[in-house]
């Protein structure tokens, strides 16, 4: 029998779940992310890689749907026998306690794992976000914020951060118990029996990462606490990167290897439903260096004959030699209100458009933007799992993947881009296969 994975990961939408495989195989550990849990067979074909993960849609969810469809994806996972299982959340933590509820997920995995408590790490200094005594912080352009004072996500049109400190925030979610491990903990010498009395105390251990020194002090927490029986964890890809640096000083780990760019392709398909001004920069740029936007609202998408009309206009766009955007939105002024059912709706048809510009052209990489429709998107590609093709270390978070498909075949190449990730030009440099 292979031996069991290092890690495994369920994402809470589909751009989270791709950070998590960036930050994994980036580092060496072959990673497979799989769109549902596979059979026997399907599996089969990725036996003895060191991670595995579910891309799941949690983030848009309520806690009943999450009442429903996380124990069985969460026993799947604890099933793989990893001494860690990773609840992946987006670095900026934005969840209510009715869309995307955090606490209510970790409930779900504690009780199933059987563990009295449940670390949360956030801070990820590789994505320029940090923790400091529980206050988030977070980058936007040039500038750190704190989070409930950040021009994005203080006006998220559907979790917007009101709170910096986290242990209030995750107060509004869940009724356990909420401790925190500070820097200054983390910096003790007794910090193992530091970590452990307040583990006694807490149901909830936030842990602070400010820096790359914390989060290796991080790193060790976890791997410590591991061992022996599998741990379930909630955060942000900060879980990832503060694991990787302690396996690495342990000597787990195999020299990260070299990626080959892909070389550029002559037409590129973007679909996009992000409403973030960080993605209207980067369609503006694009339409500035070759691309043709087409602009539809969601009412034209969502109407009669809204996929074939766009598929129509798209491929004359393709057909025509060049590269095309279809975006429901550009920037948060000019999205209509739609509510959780026709987001979800919005997505897979966005994914219903890009399958066929997909089919019918050809096309050999293509993008989709935006986290929740990137999820919904992704489950009208016909597509069981992802691998990484290529890391982007100048926008990590956001790399290029493989797509293999149900009977064994590859697919295209696959980008999934969430709102505030990516320079301005981002889906140019996925065009011509920059690194």
């Amino acid at each position: 029998m292979a031996a069991p994975p290092l890690l495994s990961f369920y994402g809470d939408d589909l751009t989270g779940s791709t950070d998590a495989l960036e930050a994994l195989g980036s580092a060496g550990i072959r990673t497979v992310l799989f769109v549902r849990p596979p059979d026997e067979q399907e599996q089969g074909r990725f036996s003895g890689f060191g991670a595995v993960g579910l891309a799941g849609t949690s983030r848009s969810q309520s806690p009943a749907w999450m009442d429903q469809y996380l124990p069985p994806a969460f026993a799947w996972l604890h099933r793989q026998g990893a001494a860690v299982c990773h609840y992946k959340v987006c670095s900026t933590f934005d969840s209510a306690p009715t869309v995307g509820s955090i606490g209510r997920a970790l409930e779900i995995g504690a009780d199933l794992f059987g563990q009295a408590s449940t670390p949360v790490v956030v801070g990820v200094p590789q994505l320029r976000r940090y923790t400091f005594m529980g206050q988030l912080f977070a980058a936007y352009r040039d500038e750190v914020y704190r989070i409930d004072r950040h021009p994005v996500m203080s006006r998220h049109p559907v979790t917007p951060m009101a709170e910096a400190d986290l242990r209030r925030h995750l107060a509004a979610q869940t009724e356990r118990s909420l401790g925190l491990v500070d820097l200054p903990t983390l910096e003790q010498p007794d910090v193992d029996a530091r970590v452990d009395a307040l583990a006694e105390r807490a149901a909830v251990l936030l842990f602070d990462v400010a820096d790359r020194a914390s989060q290796l002090a991080v790193g060790r927490q976890l791997a410590r606490l591991s061992r022996g029986r599998p741990r379930f964890v909630v955060g942000s890809s900060g879980v990832e990167y503060a694991l990787l640096t302690a396996w690495r000083e342990a000597g787990l780990l195999e020299p990260a290897p070299t990626f080959a760019p892909p070389g550029a392709v002559e037409r590129l398909a973007v679909v996009s439903g992000s409403v973030s001004p960080t993605t209207e920069r980067q369609i503006r740029h694009a339409e500035a260096h070759g691309f043709q936007l087409l602009a539809r609202s969601p009412q034209e998408l969502l109407g009669e004959g809204g996929v074939e009309h766009a598929v129509a206009a798209a491929l004359e766009v393709l057909d025509g030699g060049r590269s095309v955007i279809l975006a429901s939105a550009l920037g948060p002024e000019s999205a209509a209100t739609v509510d959780e059912a026709g987001r979800a709706e919005l997505g897979r048809r966005l994914g219903r458009i890009l399958d066929r510009l997909i089919r019918t052209t050809g096309l050999a990489r293509a993008v989709v933007a935006g986290g929740d429709t990137s999820s919904y998107a992704l489950g009208e590609l016909g597509v069981l799992a992802l691998t990484l093709r290529l890391p982007l270390p100048r926008t990590p978070g956001s790399p290029l993947c493989r797509s293999h498909r149900p009977d064994g075949s590859d697919g295209p190449e696959l980008a999934f881009k969430g709102g505030q990730i990516g320079g301005d030009d981002y889906f140019v440099g996925i065009r011509d296969g920059l690194g």
